[in-house]
């Protein structure tokens, strides 16, 4: 089972959603900027992950600059809490797999999500 974080205009998003659908696997779709992630739901994932939300924080936004996010006294909550109020904010590609998956669809994964790889 897979959780894809899904932005339909994302080209990375789609192309990672056709590799999983291909692959058969069942997948749960969150359209993450229609229906935001709460507080404890965004910290959920960030667990699963082992990441901060400045790991995960999109700093080219224009939300992140007009937010003065990358102020150095901004607090690790206080990204946490702009990423609920601004999903953009949510560094794409974000899924997460609940089965293992084989070393070889991770590797389709990475590629088909970070290097235009094509499937």
């Amino acid at each position: 089972m897979a959780t894809i974080y899904h932005n339909p205009r994302c080209s990375k998003s789609r192309q990672t959603l056709d590799i999983l659908r291909a692959k058969n696997i069942d997948i749960e779709i969150v359209l993450y900027l229609k229906d935001p992630m709460s507080a404890a739901d965004l910290t959920s994932v960030l667990q699963k992950l082992n990441l901060a939300p400045s790991q995960l924080i999109r700093r080219n936004e224009t939300d992140f600059k007009r937010l003065q996010l990358d102020a150095t006294m901004v607090t690790e909550q206080q990204l946490l809490d702009a990423m609920v109020m601004h999903p953009a904010l949510i560094e794409r590609l974000l899924w997460l797999l609940v089965t293992k998956p084989s070393l070889d669809d991770l590797l389709k994964l990475y590629l088909a999500s970070y290097n235009d790889y094509s499937y």
